[in-house]
């Protein structure tokens, strides 16, 4: 065996393996998902026993894949691999010890044997290790500081944080056999939906789809002002599809869309923003969204299909958002449209969109007739096989391997990270941390939501610098969703007060637990009084009043609000300084400096900030499609006025003065609540857009830059 390093992005290396050890390991990724496949469609094994094969067979990959350290006795030496090959089968093995171990720990009465202590033990430890090398330090410094607050420093401390403390021996079986635990909830996630659908992207990825995605882009937006960038919008979007990851969509579309910008005059930090900006709303973007539809239906129990229509005009207007800052852009430098160097939409349709169009149809239709995410996932694949042999690239056996070995290569860090975050969650169910922070962000905010978003997008950056999105958000979601829901359903309770139509149980829970409410309740009460009221209402009030008055529609609407607010909020980190990892990547691509890629990055993803307030104070969300699309429609405009002010533009440059009315008008396009000053948003907007066509001066055209 010869092995050799690979860089990572980031500061992960990659083992690189000669020929017959690369064959072994190849041939075992493809059994992983051939087997996750199988057990997709006959669910032989129970759901504990397929997350423990789960969790197996991927510590084994990771611990082959990522050598415990860069220097050279690690990475490229014989005694490294066989340190790391020892550290994966052992903990493989421990994991698989532990799936026939549960049965005999129940008849002895829930206590652990010697044997049991050492596997748990060795599992725990493995996914300690697992994780830092495939993730960083982050997540493993939570473990530990996670599992030893239960049993040792939290009853050390003082306060609502203060714990009585659990047993080891309690505390290392809940953390195997817990259902949020190591091989709980959060694994069954990973080991299905997860990982399925990174399978279904690694086949539409073999089967041509992306160069697809690129020549349908180029053919719809390549000719428009602003095209190349526009083209990175509209491919992203779809790549997102594909790919799961904001740093794959933009490795993959970035080597064509950056250098394609560069050339239409764009500068390359601006190009290199717009492609981590658009790739980060490709995991926002139905029906997959990053896989991000089928956790929060797990997480929220409400159903895949009204996730991901209701989130549809969202991720429209996000891409919106960065679209409007490129025609901006384009505008203010006076870029001309490229010449069409693509192909038609109706080559690009014959030569590729059978393989990319048909299984998307398929799988939508599929998921919204009722099947599972799983048996979707699984016919989707099949049709993408059968699909490909419509275009010029046809799937034969050697792709199909190939696409499954790359599915599991794709899948090494998400399974292992996803599977040791359940650690953290299950000490955060445990010791009832999550309602504790909860009541915590409430607290701060002081009633006020938009102080909470505020508090939950700082914990969602410092969360992302060392978490893939999905891990952030199901951490953040756990410990801050409650409290999110609890005050978006408020504004009901507010309502109810305000109008007097309080029923009469609540009318008894609110003067028992608030006695001083009682003269409030005699007579009318304005809406600041009653939102008073609310805001200083303990949770044991506030709570069952909620229960009496919210409808239950109105109850799912803000669970799920606020579960869209967090998953939005979770994808910050990807184009947001210091550690934007999408942002580097295309700077990469661009050769523009990192920073000042990552700070364009985050003005161009502002969508990631305005669309999660409408979220919380809007029905965007609500089902109810009018007030939906009328929301939309005054944010389309308000976003625009947004974007026109910020960049310093519309049709010809702005000067200062006009920017800061551009600014108050898209802030008046998204007031909520208050339909007159929408419609004097959206007057003023026009009525600036006509001042600068008339009397804006048009700028020297800019020379596109030579690659």
């Amino acid at each position: 065996m010869s092995a050799q390093t690979s860089e990572d992005s980031g500061d992960l290396v990659k083992r690189s393996f000669g020929h017959g050890m690369g064959l072994a390991v190849s041939a075992f990724a493809i059994f992983v998902s051939l087997v996750h496949l199988f057990l997709a469609i006959f669910p032989w094994l129970s759901e504990i026993d397929r997350n423990i094969f789960h969790f197996a067979s991927f510590s084994l990959l990771c611990a082959l894949i990522f050598p415990m350290a860069r220097r050279r006795w690690s990475a490229s030496s014989r005694l490294g691999f066989a340190i790391d090959l020892t550290i994966g089968l052992a903990t493989a093995g421990a994991a698989a010890y532990l799936a026939f171990a549960l049965n005999p720990i129940y008849e002895r009465g829930v206590r652990l044997n010697t044997f049991d202590w050492i596997a748990s033990c060795v599992v725990i430890l493995g996914a300690i290790e697992l994780t830092r090398r495939a993730a960083g330090l982050v997540i493993p410094i939570l473990i530990v500081l996670s599992l030893t607050y239960v049993v040792a420093w939290g009853s050390w401390i003082d306060g609502v944080f203060s714990f009585p403390g659990l047993s080891w021996e309690t505390m290392l079986f809940r953390s195997i056999y817990g259902d949020e635990a190591l091989f709980g909830t959060i694994a069954r996630i990973s080991s299905t939906y997860v990982f399925l659908f990174i399978i279904f992207g690694a086949f539409l990825i073999h089967s041509g789809a992306g160069e697809f995605v690129i020549d349908l882009s180029r053919a719809i937006a390549g000719k428009l002002v602003g095209g190349p960038g526009l083209v990175a919008v509209v491919a992203s979007g779809l790549t997102g599809t594909i790919s799961g990851s904001a740093i794959a969509n933009t490795a993959s579309t970035g080597v064509i869309t950056i250098p394609l910008m560069k050339r239409a005059g764009f500068k390359p930090k601006f190009a290199a923003g717009v492609e981590s900006a658009s790739s980060t709303g490709g995991q926002l973007m139905p029906p997959i969204m990053g896989a991000g539809a089928f956790v929060m239906a797990s997480f929220t129990q409400i159903s895949y299909e009204h996730i991901v229509v209701v989130a549809a005009l969202p991720a429209l207007l996000y891409f919106l958002s960065v679209a409007f800052f490129v025609r901006i852009e384009a505008r203010r430098l006076n870029l001309q449209p490229m010449a069409n160097e693509g192909r038609t939409l109706g080559a690009a349709l014959r030569d590729g969109g059978a393989s990319f169009i048909i299984p998307i149809i398929v799988l939508i239709t599929l998921l919204v007739s009722g099947f599972t995410p799983t048996y979707a996932a699984v016919i989707g694949i099949l049709t993408v096989i059968a699909s490909s042999w419509l275009t010029k690239r046809p799937m034969g056996l050697r792709g199909v391997l190939k696409a499954l070995e790359m599915g599991a290569r794709n899948m090494v860090t998400s399974a292992v990270l996803l599977c040791s975050v359940g650690l953290i969650v299950n000490v955060i169910a445990t010791a009832g941390v999550g309602n504790t922070f909860s009541l915590m962000i409430a607290d701060w905010a002081n009633g006020v939501l938009l102080i909470a978003i505020v508090l939950i997008a700082l914990a969602s950056l410092v969360l992302g610098m060392g978490l893939p999105v999905t891990a952030a958000y199901i951490v953040l979601a756990t410990l801050s969703a409650p409290a999110l829901a609890g005050m978006i359903q408020n504004f009901v309770v507010i309502e109810a007060i305000a109008a007097g139509t309080l029923p009469d149980a609540a009318k008894a829970v609110l003067m028992l637990g608030a006695p001083e409410a009682i003269t409030m309740l005699a007579g009318p009460v304005s809406p600041e009084q009653a939102e008073a009221l609310v805001a200083s209402l303990p949770l044991e009030v506030a709570a069952p009043l909620r229960d009496l008055v919210v409808p239950p529609e109105a109850a799912v609407a803000a669970l799920l609000s606020a579960h869209m607010i967090i998953f939005w909020l979770s994808q910050d980190s990807n184009v947001t300084p210091p550690v934007c990892l999408a942002a580097f990547t295309a700077a990469a691509i661009a050769k523009s400096p990192p920073m000042s890629t990552g700070v364009q990055s985050w003005k161009l993803a502002k969508g990631l900030y305005i669309v999660p307030v409408l979220f919380a104070y809007t029905p965007i969300l609500s089902g109810d499609w009018a007030a939906a699309f009328q929301v939309f429609a005054f944010a389309v405009i308000g976003i625009y006025a947004l974007a026109a002010g910020m960049q310093g533009c519309m049709e010809r440059p702005l000067a200062w003065p006009i920017r800061i009315l551009a600014l108050a008008a898209g802030v008046a396009c998204l007031w909520p609540w208050a339909l007159a000053i929408n419609i004097a948003g959206v007057a003023a907007t026009f009525a600036l857009l006509a001042f600068n066509l008339r009397f804006g001066q048009v700028p020297e055209p800019v020379t596109p830059a030579a690659e």
